[in-house]
């Protein structure tokens, strides 16, 4: 079969593989269709993304067909379309038995940890695959971003009413801003893009939107009856970004990081104890997030994928050679059936 690896920093390769071909118990070869090229696979190739080790199999967006189900498997057929949850945990530390398995201490994530799905086809977990055959094989490839962005709105423990603030209008920022309109808080959209922006304010349905500027922290009083956000939300993936964020956030209020870089963020203390804030770290999604997100894309409450540009397995490595990551999301189609 057909992969993608990127080798080094700055570096994809075409390869062939041995198609997977021995189920154990419990697995299934899943045909792979869609992958969607997310912030992670961009920072790998670039060489700064913390958790990463060359060579890998990029892709963790994923959505297929099931090609072949183990014997004991029950709850799905070949010819299923799947989305996979691609964090594989161990199930037996702290975390893992305390519900949050999205932060496993031997957390091994496809595409990152391990080899992902830039391959015509990929074995897993039955536990890690849902059969969606409602949903098109591009919104089935979305259900991973979205749940990213759900999990962190979980995190928040959004009230009614609430002012949300959420600041990187990329795909993974789209999915927290509909999540936190769908928990009814009122929402705030930040960027520096104003054709994002846009984009966010029809897609997510944003209350307001605000340019990211040096007088930021005025334009959001102005918009918000003279006060700063209850909560923040950073999925820039930015360490300036990151760092500004604190200062956006109303007293008692929290700040959950939903983006990830490879740095260190600091904060001025006496800001940060005269606000009493909560700090949140959000870290991938758990199955109840995907459960979530596909029922609301069932119920038509998230709009359809989306994908801004499309491009075919032969066409990985000009795009990431190019470096043009400025559209919403890209998907790679492996096959169309």
């Amino acid at each position: 079969m057909k992969a993608i690896t990127c080798t080094e920093p700055g570096k994809m390769d075409e390869i062939t593989l041995d198609k997977p071909e021995i189920l154990a118990n419990g697995e299934v070869l899943v045909a792979i269709k869609r992958v969607g090229i997310c912030g992670t696979d961009i920072h790998a190739f670039g060489g700064n993304q913390p958790f990463f080790s060359y060579p890998r199999v990029l892709g963790h967006e994923l959505s297929g067909m099931v090609e072949a189900i183990s014997s004991d498997v029950e709850n799905m057929q070949v010819g299923d379309t799947v989305t996979i949850i691609p964090y594989l945990h161990c199930g037996k530390c702290l975390a893992c038995t305390s519900g949050k398995t999205n932060c496993c201490t031997e957390m091994q994530v496809l595409g990152v940890h391990v080899d992902g799905g830039m391959a015509e086809y990929l074995k897993v977990p039955a536990s890690h695959v849902f059969v969606v055959n409602d949903l098109s094989l591009d919104d089935a490839a979305m259900v991973e971003p979205l749940s990213i962005g759900a999990h962190a709105v979980r995190r928040a423990a959004i009230r009614e009413g609430e002012t949300v603030l959420i600041i990187g209008a990329g795909p993974i920022g789209l999915g927290a801003a509909r999540f936190a309109k769908l928990q009814g808080a009122k929402t705030i959209m930040m960027d520096i893009s104003e054709e994002r922006l846009q984009f966010a304010k029809d897609w997510a349905d944003c209350d307001l939107t605000v340019t990211a500027s040096e007088n930021a922290i005025d334009l959001l009083k102005e918009v918000n009856n003279g006060s700063l956000p209850s909560i923040v939300m950073d999925a820039t993936g930015n360490k300036q970004s990151m760092t500004n964020a604190f200062n956006y956030v109303n007293h008692g209020g929290k700040l959950v990081y939903v983006g990830l870089v490879k740095d260190t963020i600091t904060f001025f203390d006496p800001d940060f104890h005269a606000k009493e804030l909560t700090l949140l770290g959000s870290r991938n999604a758990t199955k109840e997030d995907f459960e979530y997100v596909i029922n609301c894309l069932q119920k038509g409450q998230v709009k359809s994928s989306y994908v801004t540009n499309k491009i075919t397995f032969d066409e990985v490595n000009a795009y990431f050679q190019a470096g043009n990551f400025r559209t919403n999301k890209t998907l790679i189609t492996i096959s169309e059936s």
